[in-house]
Formats: structure tokens, C-alpha cells, sequence
């Protein structure tokens, strides 16, 4: 898949489950709940132990799309593109990870918040601005209002999304939006809940 197909499914998708637990064995618990509700890509972050190698796990069933979350340097960024991600995400500006993405046709991710911040990210390669943590800065307000001055940005914003925000982000101008535990939520799927799991994927598509 192309870069341009790769964000083209992410808008599609409209909401990237953003997967963050303390051990594997419960993100891969939760990732296949969310499979079965028919989501079909996810993020997985580095504070997962082990996480390229569930990237590997994941990445091997080729109608999945997976990413990997909270990059923190080059020598990961590798290792999770070798490991089969096609798109990585930083929660901040790391210009080093823009040349193992453009050698392995992957996306980037950067973090940014401010006009300036946006800026220095498409600068330093990324193909998507990640503004988080979005909801502690105004919301889709100030998704509207970054848009509004840069109108050829696809703003990814994280932190605070909810289903029920959801639609307000996208009419905002967001590109599409990343979930963390308001859809995957690491008690619920300790404790077993796999019913709430399911509500809250249904809770998006509605």
C-alpha cells in the first residue's frame, strides 16, 4: 500500500484505537475484541513490554493495518517497521524518524499543539500533525482553529477523544482521530469485559 493509500484508510477508518496496557497478553486481549467489532487498524505503543513484537504478531494478517505509538527514536522506528507497522506516531517533533518511514513507504505521525509547533512537524517530515493532548487544549475548537491556517494539514487529534466527540473533531477539520481508553480500556479488558469493549466500537460507528 501506497502512502496515499495508507491515508486514505486512515480517513476512512475515522478513529485509530491508540493501544496502551501494561503487558502484552491484555493488548492483544483487547485488539481482538476489537477485531470481531471490525475495526481493523490500531496503534500499539512502545510503553507496551515487548510492543514490536506484537506489532510482528498482528502485522502478519494482512487485513490489518498496524502502527506503532510514542516512537521514542530512530533505532525503534526500525525495529517496528521491520516488524511489519506501517505508520508511526510521536506525541512530539523527532525529526529522526522521518527517513526510516520515507525508506519503508510508511506514514509519520508528529505531536504538535501550537502554529509553530505545526509547522516545525511538517518540517521535520510528518506526513500527519498529532495534536495531544487534545482535549485539555480546547477540543475541536482548536482543531477548527489550527485548520483554519492550515488547510492542507490532516490533523490527528489524541488525548480525551471520546465516541461522543468524535463527529464534533472530524466537522472541526480533523483528518481522522486516535482513542485511547475510551475504547480500549485496560481494566475493562483485565476485568474480562469484553461486552463493554464491543459498546463502545458500536458507540462510534453510531
Amino acid at each position: 500500500m501506497t502512502t496515499g493509500g495508507l491515508m486514505e484508510a486512515l480517513r476512512v477508518a475515522r478513529v485509530v484505537p491508540v493501544v496502551r496496557t501494561r503487558t502484552a497478553a491484555l493488548a492483544a486481549t483487547g485488539v481482538g475484541w476489537l477485531r470481531e467489532a471490525g475495526i481493523r487498524i490500531f496503534e500499539i505503543t512502545m510503553t507496551i513490554p515487548d510492543a514490536p513484537s506484537l506489532i510482528r504478531d498482528l502485522a502478519s494478517d494482512p487485513s490489518l493495518l498496524i502502527g506503532a505509538g510514542t516512537v521514542p527514536d530512530a533505532a525503534t522506528a526500525r525495529a517496528c517497521l521491520d516488524a511489519g507497522a506501517r505508520f508511526l506516531v510521536a506525541p512530539w517533533i523527532d525529526a529522526s524518524l522521518a527517513a526510516p518511514c520515507r525508506d519503508a513507504g510508511a506514514l509519520l505521525m508528529l505531536g504538535a499543539l501550537t502554529p509553530s509547533e505545526v509547522r516545525s512537524a511538517r518540517a521535520a517530515g510528518a506526513d500527519v500533525v498529532k495534536i495531544f493532548p487534545a482535549s485539555s487544549v480546547g477540543g475541536p475548537a482548536h482543531i477548527k482553529a489550527l485548520a483554519s491556517v492550515f488547510p492542507g494539514v490532516a490533523f490527528c487529534p489524541t488525548g480525551g477523544v471520546e465516541p461522543g466527540n468524535v463527529a464534533a473533531y472530524l466537522a472541526a477539520g480533523a483528518a481522522f482521530v486516535g482513542m485511547g481508553g475510551a475504547l480500549v480500556d485496560e481494566k475493562r479488558i483485565a476485568a474480562g469485559d469484553r461486552g463493554a469493549i464491543l459498546a463502545a466500537a458500536e458507540a462510534i460507528r453510531a
